[in-house]
């Protein structure tokens, strides 16, 4: 008489794809198209923020209270700009590295079909969000040569946990800081949008990203866990590091010394940052990924 026990690797085999297949089948009745969905056409109203104001780098500072309305609302549309360009900069290392990991599976597998899901989700939030800071009337804001050198050796080099978790802490920080400028009425209606598509559909990466960073560290011994642990947070640094380029200022018409020094100096911001990310931290904690180095690394980013 046949068992019908499945040994326990063909049953976690089981379980990803089921998940795989609800993932699809999530994108399939809600997903949405830029292209249609954001207002492109109607002229920038200047009336409006680009970010919820709270979340502005010098939001509390004495140098925020000397700016105007109008020079607060420039600034805050300079620092979204900014944020959607790092993501940019992010998600095309993210889809190397799902592309790189995903190269030589089963096509039929519904987890296959799930990662080139995903991708296809990044290439557009790519160019909404191109096209969301040249509505905001900024540049393509970059991180310095030596992060997109750094960026460069780690979508090459990363995989497994590594890999996956830095995709999730990319994607939890802009999470927690979209949901509240998509809900805010202050924030130009077409960032709002803009930031509901990529909450929807980021909330299924993230969901992917955890699990394959659960099922990566299984069977990961001491060593690969600390040295894993590091290389995600050096990966997170820089990441957040990036989010506000320090152009913006300029750009804003302020004085970029006296907005940096502010900005560094920011305690708001510094506490918005660690309360925002307690669930990540709590993620990464039960995967035994706060390590003593990477706990540094995450007190430094402000993080925790």
């Amino acid at each position: 008489m046949a068992s019908s026990t499945l040994r326990p690797e063909d049953q976690d085999r089981l379980d990803e794809q089921d998940v795989a297949r609800r993932l699809l089948d999530s994108s399939a009745k809600l997903s949405y198209d830029p292209v249609t969905e954001v207002d492109w056409d109607t002229p920038l109203d200047k009336d409006f923020h680009g970010a919820s104001p709270e979340w502005s780098t010098l939001y509390g500072t004495a140098y925020w209270n000397e700016l105007t309305d109008a020079q607060r609302k420039e600034l805050t549309r300079q620092e979204a700009a900014s944020v959607a360009s790092t993501g940019i900069w992010f998600e095309m290392i993210l889809q190397q590295m799902v592309l790189r990991d995903i190269y030589t599976t089963d096509a039929t597998d519904p987890r296959f079909q799930w990662a080139l899901t995903e991708i296809a989700d990044e290439c557009r939030h790519s160019i909404m969000f191109a096209r969301g800071a040249a509505k905001l009337g900024a540049p393509a804001y970059r991180p310095r040569r030596a992060v997109v050198e750094l960026g460069r050796a780690f979508k090459t080099l990363a995989f497994g946990e590594a890999a996956y978790a830095a995709i999730l802490v990319a994607e939890e920080v802009l999470d927690v800081m979209q949901r509240d400028w998509m809900r805010d009425d202050r924030v130009a209606p077409f960032v709002r949008t803009i930031n509901n598509i990529h909450v929807v559909e980021e909330s299924r990466h993230m969901k992917f990203a955890r699990d394959e960073t659960r099922k990566r560290l299984r069977n990961a011994g001491p060593l690969r866990r600390q040295l894993n642990a590091f290389v995600i947070a050096v990966a997170s640094y820089f990441i957040v590091t990036s989010m506000v380029n320090r152009q913006v200022y300029e750009n804003a018409g302020l004085d970029t010394r006296r907005a940096v020094a502010e900005a560094g100096a920011n305690e708001h911001h510094k506490s918005l940052m660690r309360s925002s990310c307690s669930g990540l931290m709590e993620f990464l904690a039960s995967a035994r990924l706060l390590t003593r180095p990477a706990l540094a690394l995450y007190k430094r980013a402000n993080l925790i």
